[in-house]
């Protein structure tokens, strides 16, 4: 599972796909509807916030709206509603390690987005995240 801190702007479409499905995932996770991938680390950020489902619910709504602008049918009932505003935190250094994982995985799959992003030293961060310095988050498996 990979809940990318990246804008979902960045990823290709496979990316995209799979980030929706993980975050569906992750969020049945959270509202406890599953077993499987109770104590998954990309799931402490979003555990720690006072309300998990509202955070998942904002983090997966950027992500439809990313695919309607791409004229994918992603299905936004799917999203539980969300009951506040959220924002997590992220750090610089798990952006750039993020980055750089995201980056070799489309030059192998989609060459021509690799060479569009590889200019980009820091990218976006999805917009849920503040971005504040720091180190690799502690709950990334590096």
């Amino acid at each position: 599972m990979r809940l990318w801190s990246l804008h979902p702007k960045y990823l290709d479409r496979q990316g995209l796909v799979a980030l929706w499905r993980e975050a569906l995932l992750a969020q049945a996770v959270l509202r406890g509807d599953t077993r499987g991938y109770r104590n998954h680390p990309q799931l402490y950020r979003f555990r720690d916030h006072s309300t998990p489902l509202s955070a998942m619910s904002s983090y997966l709504k950027i992500i439809h709206l990313e695919a309607v602008a791409r004229g994918y049918a992603f299905d936004v009932s799917k999203i539980e509603p969300a009951q506040e505003t959220v924002s997590l935190t992220v750090t610089a250094g798990q952006m750039k390690y993020e980055w750089k994982h995201l980056l070799a995985k489309l030059k192998v799959r989609n060459p021509a987005l690799y060479q569009k992003w590889k200019v980009i030293e820091l990218p976006q961060a999805h917009p849920i995240f503040d971005v504040r310095p720091g180190e690799v988050e502690s709950w990334e498996r590096q």
